[in-house]
């Protein structure tokens, strides 16, 4: 079993856009704990290979929100 974390600034938006996610497939799986300075991904997988993959993929997810965030809307 491999496993990582992923410690973020709180952000009850991100928190939202994970909602939809799928937390389980086959290969991994991740848990949301928030608390009032982060949001904590914990993320086990059965492979390397797959954790890779649910690291990239909330990663971007991430990523997208942090540029949304940080736009500048004219």
């Amino acid at each position: 079993m491999y496993r990582a974390t992923i410690n973020v600034p709180y952000s009850e938006t991100l928190f939202k856009a994970f909602i939809p996610e799928d937390k389980k497939v086959e290969r991994f799986e991740y848990k949301i704990k928030k608390t009032k300075k982060e949001l904590i991904f914990d993320i086990t997988a059965k492979d390397s290979v797959a954790l890779r993959a649910s690291l990239n993929s909330i990663a971007k997810l991430i990523s997208v929100h942090e540029k949304i965030e940080h736009a500048d809307l004219k």
